[in-house]
């Protein structure tokens, strides 16, 4: 009778454990990869017989792969476009689009550089190619390098609509294929200015404060000024996977929506969905 029971209740719960083991493909933005790869590796410690592989490119690449049927779940630090959705439309399918978590820009430069701090409106001049050298926003005579990402990534696309107004990145700005790309050319060049997420911040490089209201307030980019609103250049991250296979990475995003996900976004260094 008691091994009866205990099958009983071992096929009630086996269902419910094996359906938490996920096998997927991520890819996509390079802002959104140490997040995903930090949750993936708790995922797979949790459960065993999950597979779970990521990589980056850009918001742009995992989109299309998404389309193309090469990924499981395209994220991106940016929304979808218009052209992007038709393209899924002309393909017969729908995406589900998911906010897991939200992250910060920071604007870097190198740490010999005695700038700390520069408003939206020098940042729109030093990266559209008004100014051109440091002594013009009261650094030392020095000339100005320019890195930027590249254009399919989310980052690229978030900076020029909200730090630049729109304007179009000076010729003479060298788009880099990572985030880590910028960070190191930034660190190794004593004129160069670039961003990057937050979570990519290191010693190696400066963080500067940013004035959105002409000067009046200087915040920094930390995970606590992104979560009580006051730094400005904040930004949604997603996920986008389709509807016909929902129920396969469901467990996965709902383990980043849960309070223990959420946890690992603080903790690798971007702000909580449930912060804003």
């Amino acid at each position: 009778m008691k091994k009866l029971i205990f099958a009983i209740i071992l096929t009630a719960i086996l269902p419910q454990v094996y359906s938490q083991n996920v096998s997927c493909k991520i890819k996509g933005s390079d802002t959104v990869l140490p997040l995903t790869q930090k949750e993936a590796e708790v995922y797979m410690k949790k459960y065993p017989g999950s597979s779970i592989m990521v990589t980056g490119g850009g918001s742009g690449v995992g989109l299309a792969a998404l389309q193309n049927g090469t990924t499981d779940i395209g994220q991106s630090s940016r929304k979808m476009k218009l052209d992007e959705k038709m393209k899924m439309q002309d393909a017969g399918k729908t995406s589900i689009e998911t906010i897991i978590a939200y992250d910060a820009l920071a604007v870097i430069v190198n740490p010999a550089n005695k700038i700390s701090q520069l408003t939206r409106e020098q940042l729109e001049s030093i990266y559209t190619g008004k100014v051109t050298n440091w002594k013009e926003v009261g650094g030392d005579d020095m000339p100005i390098v320019l890195y930027s990402r590249e254009s399919s990534s989310g980052t690229f696309e978030f900076f020029k609509e909200h730090v630049l107004n729109k304007k179009n990145f000076a010729p003479t700005a060298m788009l880099m294929p990572a985030t880590g790309a910028i960070v190191q050319s930034v660190s190794q060049t004593k004129g160069a200015i670039g961003y990057v997420g937050i979570a990519y911040l290191e010693n190696t490089v400066k963080a500067l404060k940013v004035s959105y209201d002409k000067g009046t307030t200087f915040v920094a980019p930390t995970v606590e000024n992104a979560m009580n609103k006051s730094y400005p250049i904040s930004r949604p991250l997603y996920y986008y996977y389709l509807n016909t296979t929902e129920k396969a990475v469901k467990p996965f995003v709902d383990f980043i929506l849960s309070t223990e996900g959420q946890q690992i976004v603080k903790e690798v260094g971007y702000v909580p969905i449930l912060s804003k």
